[in-house]
């Protein structure tokens, strides 16, 4: 499929970037913490809510779930950081090590952007509940659907038709919460605010999400979206969106349709961004889970994603696919 990565840039400056690695922080991380972040004011629109406004990054080479290697630590020691961001430097394709999101791509190595630098925490994992830094068990319901979705060769390796292959691979959307966790390349939402109104703009597959702040009544449960209902509010500096009603067909990690999330966005500093997503599903999971990580501003802008429904890399997906069936 057609797609361009983002070529917005980031502009520390040595001195801040060597005592990032150092630390485990991030460019902004260091610049913020070093001016007294704790005792920032957010900016306000001119309507006097928190501005959120601008281009926000959100790459980086800390997995979602916490790796194998670092089982019993929350978090890692500089040494560990140093080393993970030079195997990743070393890398010709750009992939973080030991990350399942380095799984082949079709995709030119120049097109990756998986980021440079662990979170600024320096966290083994953007879940931060469980404690284990790991997606919760299935519950029993979760597990039989999982399995039988195995059973009719649901996967990603079917291809006899369209309707077999993921709604991002058909660019259509990459969903909800998979639209806010990073992923191989264009990284980035554009938030734009209105009085009763913030726009949350995916680079990725260009989803505009437009979230009302007026508690209006919600849509009725017989109207379900792919990236679903949300609702959004303010609770002091921080918004706070709520969003259920998901379509069967969004299928995040095979949840049902009681998939609801609770997104909380912060601004922590001129060029932070706090991020963080509560995921709960009793039909799926055996507890809700919270994933959690910072943002950084950028000047941007961003650029289109040449990418729509139909195009002739789904074409040569299921033509291959047949192809492969002959041999």
């Amino acid at each position: 499929m057609l797609s361009y990565p983002t070529m917005s840039s980031r502009t520390p400056t040595l001195a801040l970037a060597a005592i990032a690695l150092c630390l485990g922080l991030r460019p902004a991380d260091a610049q913020n913490r070093g001016a007294g972040a704790e005792d920032w004011t957010p900016p306000r629109t001119a309507w006097g809510a928190p501005d959120l406004q601008g281009i926000w990054d959100y790459r980086t080479l800390t997995p979602l779930e916490r790796p194998e290697e670092f089982a019993d630590q929350e978090f890692l020691t500089p040494e560990e950081i140093a080393d993970l961001e030079q195997r990743r430097r070393e890398r010709p394709d750009g992939r973080p090590p030991g990350d399942p999101r380095t799984a082949p791509s079709v995709h030119a190595p120049y097109w990756l952007d998986y980021g440079t630098q662990v979170v600024g925490s320096g966290r083994s994992s953007l879940i931060v509940d469980p404690p284990d830094g790991r997606i919760p068990p299935r519950s029993a319901d979760g597990e039989r659907r999982a399995a039988a979705r195995r059973t009719a060769g649901m996967g990603r390796g079917r291809a006899d038709a369209y309707t077999d292959r993921s709604l991002w691979e058909r660019c259509i959307t990459r969903g909800l919460p998979n639209g806010m966790f990073p992923a191989g390349y264009n990284n980035n939402i554009h938030v734009l605010q209105t009085p009763d109104h913030v726009v949350i703009l995916n680079e990725m597959i260009h989803d505009a999400r437009i979230v009302p702040l007026d508690r209006q009544a919600p849509l009725g449960d017989d109207v379900r979206q792919w990236r679903g209902r949300s609702r959004g509010r303010w609770e002091g500096d921080t918004l706070v969106v709520e969003t259920t009603g998901f379509s069967p067909a969004s299928d995040f990690r095979g949840a049902a349709e009681g998939l609801a999330l609770v997104e909380r966005f912060r601004r922590t500093g001129p060029d932070t961004l706090d991020y963080a997503v509560t995921i709960s599903d009793p039909q799926t999971w055996t507890r809700p889970w919270t994933v959690t990580f910072p943002i950084e501003r950028i000047d941007g802008p961003t650029y289109e994603y040449a990418c729509h429904e139909g195009n002739y890399g789904l074409l040569n997906i299921l033509t291959a696919a047949r192809v492969e069936l002959t041999r």
